[in-house]
C-alpha cells in the first residue's frame, strides 16, 4: 500500500468481521472513492487474517474501524469509527488539499 501510495492517494480501511461499526462505515468509503474516479484507493484490511493485527499494531491502532490515509509513502490522516460520506469528503478535501496532493478537479466535491 505504500509504493501503490506514490502514485495516487490510497485510503486503507483497518475493519473486522465482528465490528458493526466496520459495516457501516464501508458503503460510504466505497461511494467516496468511486466518486474520485480512480484519483484514490482504497485498500481493506481485514485484521483478523493472517498478520493483519501485527500490521494493525504497527501503526498503532486501538480500534476498529481506523482509516488511514497514505500519500507519496508518508501518512497524511487517519481517522476511527463510522462517518458518513460528506464528512468524508470534506475529510479528504482537507488532507489532500493541505499536501497538494491531488489537482482540484480530483478532489471529492462536498455535496456530490
Amino acid at each position: 500500500m505504500l509504493e501503490a501510495s506514490q502514485f495516487h492517494p490510497v485510503l486503507v480501511d483497518f475493519w473486522a468481521d465482528w465490528c458493526a461499526p466496520c459495516h457501516a462505515l464501508a458503503p460510504h468509503l466505497e461511494r467516496v472513492v468511486e466518486e474520485c474516479e480512480g484519483a484514490i484507493r482504497l485498500a481493506k484490511v481485514e485484521v483478523d487474517e493472517g498478520d493483519n493485527m501485527k500490521l494493525a499494531g504497527h501503526y498503532r491502532l486501538r480500534g476498529f474501524p481506523t482509516v488511514l490515509l497514505f500519500h507519496q509513502g508518508e501518512e497524511r490522516g487517519r481517522f476511527s469509527g463510522s462517518r458518513s460520506s460528506p464528512w468524508l469528503r470534506e475529510w479528504l478535501s482537507e488532507h489532500l488539499d493541505r499536501h497538494n496532493s491531488l489537482p482540484a478537479h480530483e478532489m471529492p466535491q462536498s455535496g456530490s
